[in-house]
């Protein structure tokens, strides 16, 4: 009797152990599988993300291509603006003592002198600045820089004169930034005026330096 009880007894607490161990493992497989659910979500997440940042990279890089043709094209279109103004502006003629196709370009202005003087008078620096920025625009043109003289004083003083005058005018323009390879300078001293009077109005047009387009 005290045998069956004593298995009885054991039994019961085996049981008991058993029964008490299940709902533990129970546990930690619940928790494992909350762990795994939580890790395939990140690693979905992440994927996601991924694949949108490379969505948004692909776009992005469309996007600035799009810009790059598009600004390109518009270059072309006033790069070809503008050689059509330039073509409209120039005026083909024949100047003495140079060879080849030269132009009168309306677009360049003259500057004048006082009597006997080739510095640059102050009201004239502006029109020097504008005439500056057209060859800045227009980087293939090359320009001559003619020196005039009213009639008074002779051939030869004139002739020096309108050298000094087309040559200060030449080194201003470098000052602007202008390089030198694009200008060249003639003097044609009292030979060519502008206005064929005799009198203070005629001589003060005829002072100038006037400007000629020698290629394009």
């Amino acid at each position: 009797m005290g045998r069956k009880m004593l298995t009885l007894v054991i039994l019961t607490l085996c049981f008991g152990m058993i029964m008490t161990g299940c709902p533990k493992k129970a546990v930690k497989t619940d928790e494992a599988a909350v762990t795994s659910r939580e890790e395939a979500a990140v690693a979905a997440a992440r994927e996601r993300a991924a694949r949108e940042a490379a969505e948004r990279e692909k776009a992005e890089g469309a996007a600035r291509e799009a810009a790059r043709i598009k600004e390109e094209e518009a270059k072309r279109a006033e790069t070809e603006r503008q050689k059509k103004e330039l073509e409209k502006s120039l005026v083909p003629k024949q100047t003495p003592g140079i060879e080849g196709k030269v132009f009168d370009w309306a677009l360049l202005k003259d500057v004048h002198f006082d009597f006997d003087k080739y510095d640059i008078r102050p009201e004239d620096t502006q029109i020097l600045k504008e005439n500056a920025s057209l060859l800045v625009k227009y980087p293939n043109i090359k320009i001559q820089i003619e020196g005039h003289c009213d009639e008074r004083g002779t051939v030869e003083y004139n002739l020096a004169l309108g050298e000094r005058r087309a040559n200060g005018i030449k080194k201003y323009l470098v000052s602007l930034g202008i390089s030198l390879d694009r200008l060249s300078t003639i003097s044609y001293g009292k030979e060519m005026p502008l206005d064929p009077g005799h009198d203070e109005e005629a001589w003060t047009k005829n002072r100038r330096a006037h400007f000629i387009v020698l290629s394009k």
